[in-house]
């Protein structure tokens, strides 16, 4: 028996009282079928009504009625069939009832539409574009030693940003910028925040925000900043007259991040704090949404390390807290968290609407295509356990918050996917075509898309080289073509996901809507040949048959795209 359920319409439907859900059946008709939810916490087994047909496959629907005591409602279909039971949840068919984390859960509340139709480009602004050099900073690009590269500025600024959005939206094909902080600060990176008030005048001042917030509404672009707000820089005003704010260990010293004094822990047990940063009228995180500046979202730095003292006591009281002043700003703004490692607890509608995809793509990425884990240690994966490892992350998260991920090859904190590649072109578009393709919103780190390299943090945060000459141009043009496609084909930006064969070195899914589908076939060894079965996917595809032939290059990939014959 074939058991399926993609969770996004018309399959599940939201409304006001609950989810009109539809269950997909094939092969033995069966004897009863249930829906399992868990109202207060337990069991209740909602007989499912038949439907009529979907092509091949019966359909079975029932109103499943939203869970007012845990942030997600969570379901899972139970099916009785001459004496044996069949179970499915979100990670695919068991015998018995599977765990209740393995449910297919949704939330009322989804993250803005806005998020998934765009293409997001992160900039780290000291290093990506200056309007005009000072005689104090270096020549851009130019060799430092490795001990001044931490806090050397090179110069980059936000009108330089401005005079290169042609490049971001054009020669790249990107919507939406996320920037690295831009709030005064010692630093180049400016994670040691020193006054959230005001933008820092070396990028050119509130003014230049305003400008760069003009010129990208006139493009039809969307604007991310990051808010630090886990700590703060060891010379903001609040360290001295605000001493009480800070969180301190048991000898009472005060705590900083990861050890380093220079950037001291915030302790959201204070109230003034909490007024000040997300409670108040006039909060850090209300301010920069309202005009003029009207940003459309916050990335969260170590939101997770966010608390009440050593420990992040009380963290999603606080995260909680923090999206509901973002919402009450704008309900349309997105709620973006950094989480290195599995974010499952805060992605369950109550908190953030995504977060930076480390743990449910760029780790397992990194691991398939380039052998090694997040501290660098080498890993064997195959595309099995690829697909594997993505998929238990998707499971874990109801799918409308999967299609807000912000999913992503490298950032400011990690070596560049091309320098861990060893600089093969080939496997780096292949990363890019699984970018694109894969359930979550893509973000290119700026200079990836030409060729950059770099290893670990200061060396990930090179200059923008816009000399052209080192570029890789068949890179951009693959980049650009899989944005402009991403733009056409909504199962890219919405559609289920479904696995459909794999090998050792190769991986065939795709995505689909009730109208339209997407084959995505990726290998990173040799050239492959292979019979792909497209029956278990929910539409009929006019020229594809039952089965597919495929042939995969060398360290390549295939992508076709096809309409349904009819709805399905």
């Amino acid at each position: 028996m074939r058991l399926l359920h993609p969770p996004i319409p018309p399959w599940l439907v939201p409304g006001p009282e609950g989810c009109r859900v539809v269950l997909l059946t094939r092969g033995v008709v069966p004897d009863a079928v249930f829906l399992r939810s868990l109202p207060d916490n337990e069991e209740a087994l909602l007989p499912m009504q038949a439907a009529g047909h979907q092509g091949a496959w019966q359909a079975y629907e029932v109103l499943l009625p939203w869970d007012g005591g845990n942030p997600a409602t969570r379901y899972a279909f139970k099916l009785l069939a001459g004496g044996a039971q069949h179970w499915l949840a979100a990670d695919g068919a068991h015998p018995h009832c599977p765990p209740e984390a393995l449910h297919f859960r949704v939330h009322p509340e989804a993250p803005p539409a806005w998020v998934r139709e765009q293409v997001f480009y992160q900039v780290f602004p000291d290093r990506f574009a200056r309007a005009a050099a000072t005689p104090h900073e270096p020549a851009w690009g130019a060799p430092l030693p490795p001990a001044q590269l931490q806090q050397a500025c090179y110069g980059g600024d936000l009108d330089g940003l401005i005079a290169r959005l042609d490049h971001v939206q054009h020669a790249v094909g990107a919507t939406a910028l996320y920037l690295n902080p831009v709030f005064s600060a010692g630093s180049n990176h400016r994670y040691d925040t020193e006054d959230y008030d005001h933008v820092d005048p070396r990028l050119g001042g509130d003014a230049a925000l305003v400008r760069l917030r003009e010129a990208l509404s006139a493009r039809g672009m969307r604007l991310v900043l990051d808010a630090v707000l886990n700590h703060t820089g060891a010379r903001h005003p609040w360290r001295q007259a605000r001493p009480h704010w800070y969180a301190r260990d048991a000898q009472g010293a005060v705590l900083g991040w990861k050890g380093h004094a220079a950037l001291p822990v915030l302790d959201f047990a204070e109230p003034a704090l909490r007024a000040a940063v997300y409670e108040g009228p006039d909060a850090i995180v209300r301010r920069w949404l309202r005009p003029p500046y009207a940003i459309d979202g916050w990335r969260l730095d170590v939101i997770h390390m966010l608390g009440e003292g050593p420990g992040a006591r009380h963290n999603e009281v606080h995260v909680r807290g923090i999206r509901r002043a973002i919402k009450q700003e704008n309900p349309q703004a997105y709620v973006l968290g950094e989480h290195f490692f599995e974010a499952t607890r805060w992605l369950q509608g109550d908190q953030e609407d995504g977060v930076m995809n480390y743990h449910g793509f760029a780790q397992p990425l990194w691991a398939w295509l380039a052998g090694v884990d997040v501290a660098g240690h080498p890993i064997a994966l195959d595309a099995a356990g690829f697909d594997a490892w993505m998929a238990g992350a998707r499971a874990a998260t109801p799918y409308a918050q999967q299609l807000a991920q912000l999913n992503l090859l490298g950032s400011h904190d990690t070596p560049r996917l091309l320098t861990r590649l060893h600089g093969d072109l080939e496997l780096m578009r292949l990363a890019f075509t699984l970018l694109f393709t894969l359930p979550g919103v893509p973000c290119l780190y700026y200079g990836d898309e030409v060729g950059m390299q770099g290893g670990a943090d200061p060396d990930c945060r090179r200059c923008m080289d816009w000399s052209g000459q080192g570029w890789q141009h068949g890179l951009l043009d693959h980049v650009r073509t899989l944005a402009a496609r991403r733009r056409a084909r909504r199962e890219w930006r919405e559609g289920a996901m479904q696995t459909l064969a794999s090998g050792a070195d190769w991986l065939v899914f795709a995505r689909y809507t009730d109208r339209a589908a997407t084959l995505v076939g990726v290998n990173r060894g040799a050239a492959s040949e292979m019979e792909v079965a497209l029956e278990g996917l929910p539409l009929a595809l006019p020229g594809w048959g039952a089965t597919l032939r495929l042939q995969l290059p060398a360290r390549g990939g295939v992508v076709l795209c096809g309409e349904a014959a009819e709805a399905g």
